[in-house]
This record gives C-alpha cells, sequence and structure tokens, in this order.
C-alpha cells in the first residue's frame, strides 16, 4: 500500500483490507488499531484539508485508557489541560463557583480519573501522526459515492477461502473472493476519472451526515430540536480579559456565554452562546460581528475584546441512532451510527470506544484465526450502550437546562459518574463467558440492581455512585469489592511490579497492544498458562502471572521462561512501551508482575476467594488454588473462571483466537443479526 498515495490515484484494480471513511477521532483510533495488527487499512476523508472543530473538548477517563493503549496519552496529556472549575455568573456579576472533579482522584483501578481539555484538532493531529509512524496517511478529498457488495457474500466468502489451496483452479476461487469484498466508488478525481477500490470490510466513521450510511439505506431515527440552539466557534480574547485558570459561563434569562480557555494557547477561548434572533425569533447564523455583540450584553467586557473568531458553527440538539451497526461487511461507528445531546461529552468520547471494541474484532477475523461471526458481537455489545448514552446524555441536557434557570446553576450538572465512561461494560453479550453471576439483578431484563436508587425516569441516582470511578455497567448494577469484576465488564487497572525487572508497571501497560491477556492468580494458575502460552505463543495471546507479594516465585512459570528470558523480557518490554512498539512488532507474549501492595488481588476479587478456597480444601489441595481473568484486547473481562476450569479458558480462547495453529483465510460474512439474536437487550439496556 502507498501510504502517501492522494486524491485522484486510485485505480480499479487496488484492494484493501479494511477502508474507514471518515478520519475524525473514530476513524483515526481504528484506523491506529488495525494498523498496529498488521492490518492493510486505508482511511479517507471527503474533506480538502483536516477537518478543525471546536465543539468536542477531550476525551474522558475511558478514551484516556484506549489512547494510552495507542501509545499516544502522553502527546494528549502535554496537548491538553485538566478541566477547569467553572465561574458562574448572574446578570453579569460572579454568583457561584464550582469544581466537579474537586473530591476526585486517581485510584489503583483507574489511573485516570477525570476528562482532558484538548482541542479536537490537536488530538486528531496527534492520531495521525501515529497512524503515520505505522505507514498510513489518511487520504483526503476522497468522496465515498457508491458501495456495492454481493448479496451472497457468505457462500462466496467461504469459496474464496479456498483460493490459495486452489490458486491452479481456472477462474472460480479467486473471482469468488474478490466478488466478496466490498467496491468502493469515489467521486470523480482531479482528472475526472472515477475511482474505485476493493475492501474486504468498510467502516463508515464519517459522522451524522454520513454518505456510507446513506449509500446502506440504514434508517437513522430521532429528533433535532430546533429550539434548542448554540453557536459555537473558536476565538481569541486581549490578554489579561479573563482569569484563564477558569471555565467562564454567564447564564441569563435572555441568555448564556461559556467561554473556556483552549488549552494550548496564550489567548484562545472556546465559545458557546445562545444565539442572536432576528424580529420573528428564529435564530441568526454567528459571525465575529455577533459574537462581540453577545459577549458585551452578557458578560459586560468591550465587544472589542473579542479580537477574533473562527470555526463559527451552528449546534442544534441533535438525538439519533442508526437502525442497526452492520449491512454485511459494511459498519457504522461513531457519529455516524449515533448523535447524543451535547451535555456530557460523551459523543466523540462514544465513537471512539465504538472503534475500539470493533478494531481487535475485524484484526483476528482478518489474520484467520477467529470465525466471521466474531464481527456479530460489534453490534450486539455497543448498540445497547449507544441507546443509553442517547438516554442518558438527553437527561443531563434535562437537568442542565433545568439548573441554569437557577442563579448559580451550570454546567457542572451535566457531570456525574457515568460520564467517565469507566462503567461501560457488556454483562449481556454472548462474549461474556462467566454465566455464574448472571441472576435476576444483572441480567439485561433488570433495570437496576436492588441496591441501587433510581430517579422516575430509570436513571440511576447520583447517591448509587459516591465516586466518579465507581464501577457499574449500563443496567446500573454496581459491583462490590469481594466481588470484583464479571464477564463483561471493563477490567480494573492496578499497579504492581514487574517480577524480572522490579521496575513498576500497571496491568493496564500488560493489557496494552493488539493481544488478550490471560491473568493468572495463585499457584494453580500455572499449569493453565503454561498450555495457553504453549498454544497461542506469538498468535494474539499473552499470558501473566500476578504473584503475591509473599507468594513464592521459584518456579515463575509464566510461559516456561528461565529467569534469564524473564530478564531480557521486561527489558523488551520497557523498551516497547518506551517506542510505542504495541503492535505486532512487540516483545514476548508472556510476563509476571508482583501485585505488591494487593491492589490487583482486590481489583480482581481474587485474594479473599483464593484464601476461602485453601482454608476449606486444606493445604494439600491449597497449591492448586487460583483464578483465571482472560481480559480481551479492549480492556474487558471475558472470562472469570478457577484455575481448575481449563477447559473453558481453552474454548473461551479458540472463540477468539481459533486453535493457535489456524491457517489464515479470506474472511466471512455472518447473515444473522445480533439485533435478531438478542430482541430484548436493547431495550432493557436503554431503560437501565
Amino acid at each position: 500500500m502507498d501510504a502517501d498515495r492522494g486524491a485522484g490515484t486510485v485505480t480499479s484494480t487496488e484492494v484493501t483490507d479494511v477502508l474507514v471513511v471518515g478520519a475524525g477521532p473514530t476513524g483515526l483510533v481504528l484506523a491506529c488499531d488495525l494498523a498496529r495488527r498488521g492490518i492493510a487499512v486505508r482511511i479517507v476523508d471527503r474533506s480538502p484539508a483536516p477537518p478543525r472543530t471546536s465543539r468536542a473538548k477531550g476525551p474522558n477517563p475511558r478514551s484516556l485508557e484506549i489512547l494510552d493503549d495507542l501509545g499516544v496519552a502522553e502527546a494528549v496529556l502535554a496537548a491538553g489541560s485538566a478541566p477547569l472549575p467553572m465561574l458562574k455568573y448572574r446578570d453579569r456579576a460572579p454568583v457561584a463557583r464550582a469544581d466537579p472533579w474537586a473530591g476526585s482522584a486517581p485510584s489503583p483501578d483507574a489511573a485516570y480519573d477525570r476528562a482532558w481539555l484538548v482541542a479536537q484538532w490537536r488530538l486528531e493531529e496527534i492520531l495521525r501522526a501515529r497512524l503515520a509512524g505505522y505507514g498510513v496517511r489518511v487520504e483526503l478529498g476522497r468522496e465515498v459515492v457508491g458501495l456495492t457488495q454481493s448479496p451472497d457474500a457468505p457462500a462466496e466468502a467461504e469459496a474464496g477461502a479456498g483460493a490459495e489451496a486452489e490458486a491452479g483452479a481456472e477462474g472460480g476461487p479467486e473471482a469468488d473472493a474478490e466478488a466478496s469484498r466490498v467496491v468502493v466508488t469515489f467521486a470523480e478525481d482531479r482528472r475526472g476519472e472515477e475511482a474505485v477500490l476493493r475492501a474486504w470490510y468498510v467502516v463508515g466513521c464519517d459522522g451524522a451526515h454520513s454518505s456510507v450510511r446513506k449509500l446502506l439505506g440504514i434508517g437513522f431515527e430521532g429528533t433535532t430540536r430546533e429550539d434548542q440552539v448554540m453557536v459555537c466557534g473558536d476565538v481569541e480574547l486581549a490578554e489579561d480579559a479573563l482569569d484563564r485558570g477558569l471555565w467562564h459561563q454567564w447564564f441569563d434569562e435572555d441568555g448564556a456565554v461559556m467561554l473556556c480557555p483552549i488549552a494550548g494557547t496564550r489567548t484562545g477561548w472556546w465559545f458557546q452562546a445562545g444565539p442572536e434572533r432576528d424580529g420573528r425569533g428564529r435564530p441568526l447564523a454567528p459571525t465575529a460581528d455577533g459574537f462581540r455583540r453577545l459577549l458585551a450584553h452578557h458578560t459586560g467586557l468591550p465587544g472589542q475584546a473579542l479580537t477574533r473568531a473562527e470555526l463559527l458553527s451552528t449546534y442544534r440538539v441533535n438525538v439519533r441512532m442508526a437502525d442497526r451497526f452492520r449491512a454485511g461487511r459494511v459498519f457504522l461507528a461513531g457519529d455516524a451510527a449515533h448523535v447524543h445531546a451535547i451535555a456530557g461529552g460523551l459523543g466523540m468520547n462514544t465513537g471512539i470506544q465504538d472503534a475500539f471494541n470493533l478494531g481487535w474484532k475485524l484484526g483476528e477475523v482478518l489474520a484467520g484465526r477467529a470465525d466471521p461471526g466474531l464481527l456479530d458481537t460489534y453490534e450486539e455489545e455497543r448498540l445497547p450502550v449507544a441507546a443509553r448514552t442517547l438516554d442518558l446524555t438527553s437527561e443531563r441536557l434535562r437537568a442542565t437546562l433545568e439548573a441554569i434557570r437557577r442563579p448559580g446553576g451550570g454546567l457542572d450538572s451535566a457531570i456525574t459518574a457515568d460520564t467517565t465512561g469507566l462503567g461501560v461494560g457488556y454483562r449481556w453479550s454472548s462474549l461474556a463467558a462467566d454465566r455464574t453471576h448472571l441472576d435476576a439483578n444483572t441480567h439485561p431484563d433488570a433495570h437496576t440492581h436492588p441496591a441501587t436508587v433510581t430517579d422516575p425516569t430509570g436513571v440511576p441516582h447520583p447517591d448509587a455512585r459516591t465516586h466518579p470511578n465507581a464501577v457499574t455497567h449500563p443496567t446500573g448494577a454496581p459491583l462490590t469489592a469481594d466481588e470484583g469484576p464479571q464477564a463483561g465488564d471493563r477490567a480494573p487497572d492496578a499497579p504492581c511490579t514487574e517480577a524480572a525487572t522490579g521496575a513498576g508497571t500497571r496491568l493496564h501497560r500488560v493489557f496494552a497492544g493488539p493481544r488478550t491477556t490471560v491473568l493468572g492468580f495463585g499457584p494453580g494458575s500455572a499449569a493453565v498458562l503454561d498450555e495457553v502460552a504453549a498454544t497461542y505463543g506469538g498468535t494474539g495471546v499473552r499470558t501473566c502471572r500476578v504473584y503475591a507479594a509473599d507468594e513464592d516465585r521459584g518456579e515463575n512459570r509464566a510461559g516456561q521462561q528461565s529467569q534469564e528470558q524473564s530478564q531480557d523480557q521486561g527489558e523488551e518490554q520497557s523498551a516497547d512501551r518506551r517506542e510505542g512498539r504495541t503492535g505486532t512488532e512487540a516483545g514476548p507474549p508472556g510476563c509476571a508482575v508482583i501485585d505488591a501492595e494487593g491492589h490487583a488481588a482486590a481489583a480482581y476479587g481474587t485474594g479473599a476467594s483464593a484464601r476461602a478456597e485453601a482454608s476449606a480444601s486444606g493445604a494439600a489441595s491449597g497449591a492448586r488454588t487460583g483464578t483465571i481473568v482472560v481480559v480481551r484486547p479492549d480492556h474487558h473481562v471475558g472470562l472469570r473462571v478457577p484455575a481448575d476450569d481449563a477447559r473453558s479458558v481453552r474454548e473461551y480462547l479458540r472463540r477468539l483466537h481459533g486453535t493457535g495453529h489456524s491457517a489464515a483465510r479470506p474472511p466471512e460474512q455472518s447473515s444473522e443479526r445480533s439485533s435478531d439474536r438478542f430482541p430484548d437487550t436493547v431495550d432493557a439496556v436503554r431503560k437501565g
């Protein structure tokens, strides 16, 4: 693939594994995730230049974890700033101050406790640079105008699977394999020639007005509130016009102005306001002079204090969701699949998390390790989350609009524990293999956990989650410290040390990269880890033995490595992290860490259970105790079983990664939609 290929150069003979349409945060995260897996990916955008926008203010804690996995979190943090305290005004006078994150701090199970302020265009720059490091560049000025896929693609793909073996046969298999690809047509190039590309899969990340979604004929039901309008832009103010350590918010009976400093700039600010209106009450289009009039009217600052305004736009509350997130070999992600009310800042973040869910699944299928049915779980998992997020953001918008009617109310009303993203999980998913806890309290049909207080809308009351890092899932069921995460939940982080080097690390650093991780707690886990390492070493699965501080580490059996090998491995993994090698080029697939302070055991609920097993079974059998936790590449628990249940581990990994010795094969397509197999899930989770 020619990474520097630009507009007007694609020919009808070119093919790729995945075409990503749209180069916003969603598309860029997906392209980065695929590229580091060695997948041939192309990413196009119809804009002639990298788009700039001022609306999205930055990643939430869950998205920061994803960006950390991709190796760009440090650059994002350096380019932005922590969220600022809010100063709220009424009739031009300050009346209240609020800091929604004043009581929060990073915890052992979550290194990021708050969202981060960074301009969306700057985040995109960072992601484009990471993508370029894999030899892939965004192809600008490429507008998709046609999509064609064979109606009987499953049979064709299956026939195509034998193409290499039957390469000598005339026509047939190769032609069938070609027919199973998506044929993408672009608008005429600069020379007036039509361009065509063939791809195994296409992902539309091209925004709320998605051409991909429209070409598929997928419905986008919802509402647009013409009465809830806001004008936005990036502006510059005269130096010292306002304190840049605060997010200033003026709310009056006849409108509002909000000014937040743009991180990394000296005089730049995000400007949001209620629009000017004409004599009939209709909103006027934003202009620099209009911004100056709004500034003077609401803040008392002279209009001339606003020296420049750009990226002007009008935002209308738009709440819509696609009927489905997949049509054959074409997927939708981000705003192309769902658009939310702006409250809570979850639009961009939900798209980033869509991409992280889909990327590893496409990677495993295209590598020939997983059955194509794995791709059904993208819609199965993400569509209910999108539905829940639509309801959450709409509820937060209602709460905020109500709050700003009163002096002292402000945008802090939009921020709750739910907006961190740390509680999103997939307990209802067919990939959530541990069913031992799926009783009436955690089944998708349950609206909330019995211990959760809810308000009349069915949304869990904030009092039910006393800390922003409370681990929950969309049904509203909080986890207890003794229980630990269940299958489908986000896998907690925990500080620990590398057994080989003594260097400090975290479990999420162990998880980083395009692999599934099998954690082993307790002596009984060693045999399972050895079996996994022998079966899957180098093919998408890593093992990690988690030792208690007082546990005998004489054998350090993870991956059957000697002490010298383990030392080399720890050094290679540290170098991988420094150099950003989190893809197929990263180091060995096994490791061992020491849970020196017991945070990992506490986070995964293994400490108490191991002691209970040992006590009940006696010393002779105590050596066989332990727990195995399989963590998916997107940092969600897939399986959590006792260490003597090797069969469950074997079967689960086979579903995600084949037998460990799978021959590469072209992807197939499942014709069965996840929403057909789980008809009640979306409604139940949405109500939760």
